[in-house]
């Protein structure tokens, strides 16, 4: 692999996240493939890019086809900001009042929803001069924030003719988009605001990731964001643009010591594994403080020198160890945890019960990130 570079944070440690850049343009190149040509694709890379760290990746993603990014918070518009992304950054949660001057300085846009935050963007064009930019943000039905859509209209006739903002959109956000009855009553939501306003200059978006794929809704951007880092949201079984996608992110750790465990004996806190031949034992420092969880413990593997290797015991704090079995593997050897071909980190989340999105935002605790092409 060549352009190797490393983010700049604790690089003394035998373990690391490795972020493929070269599998991230071929996501965006086979996703823009699904995305009609009249529609503008804005790249989610809240959490840090889901935990791939997004001061590093937004270059590669701008270059490959995405038009903006969404973040959680002012900060995380900040933290593009400050490496020179010049890109528009829409912020889709909620902001502090107290926050939409710094946002305006600093041209990121963010959601509006109720009477504070335009009476907050009236305060700061008055005191600044600045118009802040806005989006506003309609409840079809997430119940999390956003204006009801009986109010809908009103609200975004009150935003269209306020002098003091710079009104850029409208967006909502799909609760079950892998349930198409449920999104059908979303989009009826949706249409009923839409057919009734003035949409002339606005970016309308409603698809995220899963209804990107799924369905033709009025719109004219989609929002993606588990997909670019080469993974997939739940879908509607009868999806069909269906992208081909490599998972970007590998994990992997060298192994600081191997010793031989006799039959009788036990490997971690509890003794989860007993050994009944004798066993030799690698151990890496990989723990749950790095973003495995102990629920993994027993229950998954990885590969040293082309080998499957079980891991055994109590995953611990920062370490955990390998059943090496037959393979020839030594101190310094690399055991590789997840990869895009044989340990893909969806066999994790099956195994947690729960989404491939939390698990990638997990990694992101205190392990390096090195980014190869």
């Amino acid at each position: 692999m060549k352009n190797i570079r490393q983010s700049n944070v604790n690089t003394h440690k035998d373990a690391w996240v490795e972020i493929n850049l070269e599998s991230l343009a071929e996501n965006i190149t086979e996703i823009r493939k699904v995305i009609p040509k009249n529609k503008k694709f804005l790249g989610i890379v809240k959490a840090d890019a889901y935990g791939h760290g997004a001061q590093m990746i937004a270059q590669t993603m701008l270059a490959s086809g995405v038009d903006m990014f969404g973040v959680s918070s002012v900060d995380e518009g900040l933290d593009l900001r400050n490496v020179k992304i010049k890109a528009p950054i829409l912020v889709v949660g909620a902001i502090p009042t107290w926050a939409v001057e710094t946002a305006a300085r600093n041209d990121i846009a963010f959601s509006i929803f109720n009477n504070e935050h335009l009476e907050a963007c009236k305060d700061v064009y008055e005191r600044t001069g600045i118009k802040p930019s806005v989006h506003v943000k309609l409840d079809t039905g997430m119940n999390r924030i956003g204006v009801r859509i009986e109010d809908g209209v009103n609200y975004i006739k009150q935003v269209r003719n306020a002098d003091y903002l710079n009104f850029e959109g409208v967006f909502t956000h799909l609760a079950a988009a892998e349930e198409p009855i449920e999104t059908q009553k979303q989009i009826e939501r949706w249409n009923s605001v839409i057919d009734n306003i003035d949409t002339k200059g606005l970016l309308i978006h409603i698809q995220n990731t899963a209804a990107t794929f799924a369905y033709d809704i009025k719109s004219n951007m989609v929002r993606v964001g588990i997909s670019l880092y080469g993974l997939y949201p739940d879908l509607p079984a009868n999806t069909s643009n269906k992208p081909k996608l490599k998972q970007i992110l590998g994990l992997k750790g060298r192994i600081t010591n191997i010793h031989t465990v006799l039959p009788g004996e036990g490997v971690s806190y509890a003794h989860t594994f007993i050994a009944y031949e004798p066993t030799k034992v690698a151990t890496i420092p990989i723990g749950y403080a790095d973003g495995v969880s102990r629920g993994l413990s027993n229950k998954i593997y990885g590969i040293v020198n082309g080998k499957k290797v079980r891991q055994i015991g109590n995953i611990t704090m920062d370490q955990m160890m390998f059943d090496l079995g037959d393979t020839n593997a030594e101190v310094g050897d690399v055991i590789t945890l997840l990869d895009d071909k044989e340990l893909p980190l969806d066999n994790w989340a099956e195994i947690l019960h729960t989404i491939n999105y939390e698990l990638t935002c997990r990694l992101k605790v205190r392990l390096p990130r090195i980014y190869v092409r």
